[in-house]
């Protein structure tokens, strides 16, 4: 790891990647030179010499820094039996297939990913786990087995990496027609036939994009504001560091709110929105106030 991170460094690389024992998964940004550097070492490696690599343009850096980390699992699902996606997982389907098997009223589509990643964009009627976390899915799954059983199941996230393990836990779990989409929702938007058809939304990607377009046919808006449930496709994470939490949000309702999804998060003292504008305690008094009284005005 130590040296695959000094390589990344010397090349001009900014990004994550993760090791484990099951492999390695990461995005990187850079140059073209530099990820075809990137690359071209890689594949002339025999262990990861058929790596498949996604490509999407960017005009600046996507990461900050560049880490390179070990994890017992690239996601984690925190199974009692450990799972080998190499040895067991679903069928995977490409895009057009997917596409085709979407249609099909005997299947079910699961999105294996996060809530907060579903609310900006997800296939049109698949099914949104109430889940805050991926290792939260098989117990999800296990509560509501009886709206699965005998159905064919289609699942995707964002790449495919998360859907190798858990279509093959699904299969483990003895549901038999299990498919995933080859290559995750990224490779969906690319694919010169199908242009993310039947997409609503944006992707959510871990990097200082946010979000991706997907459908290149017809877009639309199924984020909603957290404040007014308005169309919003504007993720900020809330100013209180300790909260952290992700909100869908205009920029006028950011400074209404003080970027705090709550009362409590508004006054807390290390509120970083009233920090990084230097507001007194007067300012902020006065934005409280202002939403006291549109609240009298607009109960819900």
């Amino acid at each position: 790891m130590v040296q695959h991170l000094k390589f990344c460094k010397e090349i001009g690389l900014k990004g994550r990647i993760l090791v484990a024992t099951e492999g390695i998964n990461g995005t990187v940004s850079g140059t073209v030179e530099q990820t075809d550097q990137y690359m071209k070492l890689m594949k002339e490696d025999s262990r990861f010499s058929d790596m498949v690599f996604k490509i999407d343009a960017s005009e600046t850096h996507a990461f900050k820094k560049m880490h390179v980390r070990h994890r017992k699992e690239l996601v984690t699902l925190r199974l009692d039996d450990d799972l080998d996606p190499t040895e067991v997982t679903g069928k995977y389907l490409e895009p057009k297939q997917f596409f085709e098997t979407m249609n099909n009223p005997e299947t079910i589509v699961i999105d294996a990913r996060n809530d907060y990643e579903y609310d900006l964009g997800h296939f049109r009627g698949a099914i949104r786990p109430d889940i805050e976390a991926f290792r939260e899915l098989p117990n999800w799954i296990r509560e509501n087995r009886n709206k699965f059983e005998g159905k064919k199941i289609l699942t995707y996230c964002t790449g495919g990496i998360r859907c190798e393990k858990f279509s093959g836990w699904l299969i483990k779990e003895g549901f038999e027609d299990v498919a995933q989409l080859h290559g995750g929702i990224v490779t969906y938007g690319k694919d010169p036939e199908v242009q993310g058809q039947l997409w609503d939304g944006q992707c959510y990607v871990f990097d200082e994009r946010i979000s991706v377009p997907i459908n290149h046919k017809k877009h639309v808006i199924v984020g909603k504001d957290y404040f007014t449930g308005e169309p919003c496709e504007r993720y900020v994470n809330c100013a209180n560091p300790e909260c952290n939490k992700q909100i869908l949000c205009s920029e006028e309702n950011e400074h209404k709110h003080l970027r705090g999804c709550s009362h409590e998060c508004r006054v807390h003292p290390r509120n970083r929105y009233v920090e990084e504008h230097g507001l007194t305690e007067e300012h902020i008094l006065e934005r409280l106030k202002q939403l006291n009284k549109e609240a009298l005005m607009n109960p819900r």
